[in-house]
């Protein structure tokens, strides 16, 4: 399965990629099914059927508002985050929709929006069925599954994904093909990852769209320095960031530059990003909306304490060698392991976001392929094992805190790395071998289900 940088950096909306964006997604491309179908026009009622982790922590995650979202044909990169709250309430109100924002149906929650909390579709934790009707009669059914930073697959389609490629002149599955392919063409990882991304896009439209994600992730630091008040969703999660920011803010100089003072801001810029997500605003999934804040804290971390234009050259051209090697470290865990909570637990994002951090800090730090790719180890065999345990089934506790310790872990792995030749005991791939198995013996309750750990052991309230 051939992956762009762009599907690990999508830009999107919050809470969830597993459980927002990528419902969103699905409930979109069933509309544009069932048109294709050419049963769009005879249907008059449709409904969606919520799965597994869908289904136990979606009301948390804000599935079942993406999932009318998408049935009204929005999308997560482009929709109004300021207008989602009125146009649920009209569809409340008229209990009805109008799929792809033009044919109006008949839509009432309870009777068409249902939760299956005890089961399970066999092909991912992850999965709803669509379903379009005329009367009685069922017009069209499709299955669809979320399966981490938004990706989606159909039934079918993702019976063959392994199949669903486009052919890059330069592909890899696992880090070993990765770092002897950049040996035999004398290149570093992020030079790899672009000439594969230029299969997809002209390398002047890959360079700007990398760093137009940069700047979502930058903009939604900025917001998340200035939003107070109380988080959605009933825990009554008090918004940090903006106090946060105007106490360092009136720090001097020398207290600003202070080692543990910089710690302090990057955990702000983790903290301003994934309290946007919860709130439910405009973020990049960077691989998930549950890690979001780890990779956009530590690019800010280089790009406000790091960077020497003298020593590193253009931003630009630093921040897209930062995405690109990031990226295609995200690319050997989704191949080979999983980027979903929901499948592996949080080690799947905050330890993969971690690990795709560490190495692009230590590649716009001048770090060679050894160094970057023992970043990467580093980044992840210190998160194995984390746990999924959202309380309330909200991306709030633990993981707004969670994305600060995994910048911060990303930093010390890419110092550690930088300080050594490369050599290092245990390679890459096996460190994404272990995650992925530990993952499978995980028990599901510790996977996004909010049946265990913190969300069962702390006081909900």
């Amino acid at each position: 399965m051939s992956i762009s940088v762009f599907e690990l950096f999508k830009i999107g909306v919050g809470p969830s990629s597993s459980h927002t964006v990528g419902p969103m997604v699905a409930a979109r491309q069933f509309v544009r099914d069932v048109e294709a179908e050419q049963k769009l026009q005879q249907t008059d009622r449709v409904e969606v059927h919520l799965y597994g982790s869908l289904a136990l922590t979606g009301i948390g995650h804000g599935t079942d508002m993406a999932v009318l979202m998408g049935l009204l044909g929005e999308a997560p990169d482009t929709i109004d985050v300021d207008t989602i709250d009125d146009k649920l309430a009209q569809i409340e109100r008229d209990r009805a929709l109008a799929l792809n924002g033009d044919h109006r149906i008949s839509f009432e929650r309870d009777r068409d929006l249902l939760f299956h909390s005890d089961e399970f579709l066999p092909q991912h934790a992850n999965g709803m069925t669509c379903k379009a009707w005329h009367g009685d009669e069922l017009l069209f059914e499709r299955s669809y599954f979320s399966i981490g930073g938004g990706f989606v697959l159909s039934e079918e389609d993702f019976a063959h994904k392994d199949q669903i490629a486009t052919l890059l002149p330069y592909d890899f599955s696992s880090g070993r093909q990765l770092m002897e392919l950049c040996e035999k063409h004398d290149w570093t990882i992020a030079e790899l990852a672009m000439a594969n991304e230029k299969a997809f896009r002209d390398e002047s439209e890959i360079r700007d769209e990398l760093w137009h994600i940069w700047e979502v992730m930058d903009a939604s630091i900025k917001r998340g320095c200035e939003q107070t008040g109380l988080l959605p969703g009933g825990l009554n999660v008090r918004r940090r960031a903006a106090e946060l920011y105007r106490e360092l803010s009136k720090q001097s100089e020398e207290e600003h530059q202070h080692g543990l003072s910089i710690l302090d801001w990057v955990s702000l810029f983790a903290l301003a990003v994934n309290e946007e997500n919860a709130a439910r605003g405009r973020i990049v999934t960077s691989p998930t909306n549950g890690a979001a804040g780890v990779i956009p804290a530590v690019i800010a971390y280089y790009v406000q304490f790091v960077h020497d234009p003298e020593e590193h050259g253009d931003l630009k051209e630093q921040v897209v060698k930062f995405m690109l090697t990031a990226g295609a470290i995200g690319m050997l865990f989704k191949k080979n392991a999983s980027i979903s909570a929901a499948e592996v637990g949080c080690q799947g994002e905050i330890g993969v976001a971690c690990s795709m951090a560490s190495a692009g800090l230590a590649a716009v730090q001048g770090g060679n392929n050894q160094q970057i790719e023992n970043a990467a180890e580093i980044g992840m065999e210190h998160n194995l094992g984390l746990t999924c345990d959202p309380i309330g089934g909200l991306v709030q506790v633990p993981c707004i805190e969670r994305n600060t310790m995994g910048a911060v872990k990303a930093i010390n792995a890419a110092r550690l790395s930088l300080r050594g030749d490369g050599a290092h005991i245990v390679p890459l791939d096996s460190v994404i071998e272990t995650m992925r198995q530990t993952g499978v013996d995980m028990q599901s309750k510790y996977k996004e289900t909010s049946q265990g750990g913190l969300a069962v052991n702390a006081v909900n309230c």
